[in-house]
């Protein structure tokens, strides 16, 4: 397998059919869905002419070409573009989340940025793009790589917030149960780069930008036709959605006042003070998006499809607490195998979005959104045989492990108590991540080239 590093270890035990198939189906997803690749094919230069899909740009006509960058598929992203612009480059920058030995740029300085909570290379990665469009012209032209994950490795609190400051908000902000779209108005509305700052200080400058996006917003539409600009909100290089006072009640809401550091909540709370993001940008912008969440259960029809075994899409919106999806999940699973219904076993079913976890203050546990969904399923599952889940964030890593996410079948439960490990011990401390490494139920990949939130594929045998 191409993307999948630990798949022989995987399928060692336990219902070896239903994982094999779910393994195949996303080491195939991967590749389709790989930056990469995609970029590769919709973009190059051929006598001084740049080519994006159906548009194309005179590079006689402009100055310098710059390249910057965040996002957890950078990597991939800012190869592609490096490599198809190539002497047409003059500087790149970019943040990415993990380096890996087979990245290389030609004319690209990488930071390695935190995620989820930010870190200095990241406001150091953002200060350097900001100092590099303060110098430029109005006939140069930027090329921007934005992928999820850049409001954290592409951090720089406005003046009167330190980068601690910053980093504690957005601790207590993920810990809060609060969905991804809630947290994001707070982190854009004290940022120097985000919600479409750069983008408004690159247009101030009367230069052009270039966005080439995988987008990991839940709720989006499938994606039509990735040749043609779109209209396009969010992220540090268009249109802000969010307003300051989306912020504010996101804090209020969760119950956070007291717990966000007082130099965030005084600056949110400064009605004196121009601070609202851009909303609009009437020229000089064009955005290309690759992905959207969505388009991982198309790609994942077309390849069952192709595999021979029916298959169905129940959610492209699955949000909420990940345990509580995975119960769910396991539920369905039992229905299938039972009643047939809403499909017929053998048979894959696909979710996509964003789930959540609400971890308490002082909890030491190890795992993330996609390990916690799996071990939901477990439960559910030991009851049937011959099914298995796997849970994965797209770009790589789930929560604070190295791994993709968790695969879980109908015997997981099994193996856990042989280890004496107790499930709901497991649970409280939300340590779902170390429990299912130590039988085998965890995905290996690395950078995988995109980032469009989570991909949830359950197979049931009959």
């Amino acid at each position: 397998m191409k993307y999948i590093k630990n798949a022989e270890n995987v399928l060692k035990q336990g219902d070896v059919k239903a994982k094999e198939a779910i393994l195949e189906l996303l080491d195939r997803l991967w590749y389709e869905m790989d930056s990469y690749h995609i970029i590769k094919k919709m973009m190059y230069v051929k006598n001084g002419v740049l080519h994006i899909g159906d548009s194309s740009w005179d590079l006689k006509e402009k100055n310098d070409v710059y390249l910057f960058g965040a996002g957890k598929a950078c990597n991939a992203m800012a190869m592609a573009v490096d490599e198809a612009l190539g002497e047409h480059l003059k500087k790149g920058i970019i943040s990415v989340k993990i380096a890996e030995p087979e990245d290389h740029y030609r004319r690209t300085t990488a930071y390695v940025g935190g995620h989820p909570l930010p870190n200095r290379q990241g406001m150091i990665a953002a200060q350097e793009i900001i100092k590099m469009i303060d110098g430029a012209s109005k006939d140069d032209l930027f090329i921007s790589v934005i992928s999820g994950g850049s409001s954290a490795l592409l951090t720089c609190p406005v003046e009167g917030i330190t980068l601690g400051e910053e980093i504690k908000a957005q601790d207590v902000l993920l810990r809060s149960g609060a969905k991804i779209g809630e947290i994001n108005a707070v982190r854009r509305h004290i940022s120097r780069t985000n919600g479409g700052r750069l983008a408004q200080r690159i247009t101030n400058k009367g230069a052009e930008l270039i966005n080439i996006i995988v987008d990991d917003g839940v709720g989006e539409l499938p994606l039509k036709n990735r040749n043609v600009p779109v209209q396009y909100s969010a992220t540090p290089i268009a249109q802000d959605s969010t307003t300051i006072q989306d912020a504010r009640d996101c804090i209020v809401n969760y119950n956070l006042k007291n717990r966000i550091p007082k130099s965030i909540i005084d600056y949110l709370w400064d009605d004196g003070a121009d601070i609202e993001t851009p909303k609009s940008f009437d020229k000089g912008v064009t955005h290309f998006v690759l992905n959207s969440v969505p388009d991982s259960c198309e790609a994942a029809l077309r390849i069952a499809k192709d595999m021979g075994i029916d298959a169905m899409v129940l959610t492209t919106f699955l949000e909420g607490e990940a345990r509580e999806d995975g119960y769910f999940l396991g539920s369905l699973a039992r229905e299938i195998q039972a009643n047939k219904r809403p499909i017929a076993p053998p048979c894959f079913v696909f979710c996509s979005g964003e789930a959540t976890t609400t971890v308490p203050d002082g909890c030491t546990g190890h795992g993330g959104p996609g390990h916690e969904l799996a071990m939901g399923f477990a439960l559910e599952a030991k009851e049937i045989r011959n099914a298995a889940l796997a849970s994965v964030d797209t770009e790589g890593t789930d929560g604070t492990t190295v791994y993709a996410g968790g695969i879980a079948d109908t015997k997981t439960i099994l193996r856990l108590k042989s280890k004496g490990t107790d499930y709901y011990e497991v649970m409280r401390n939300h340590d779902a991540g170390s429990a299912l490494a130590s039988v085998e139920g965890s995905i290996l990949t690395g950078n995988t080239g995109t980032n469009v939130c989570d991909f949830n594929v359950m197979y049931i045998g009959e």
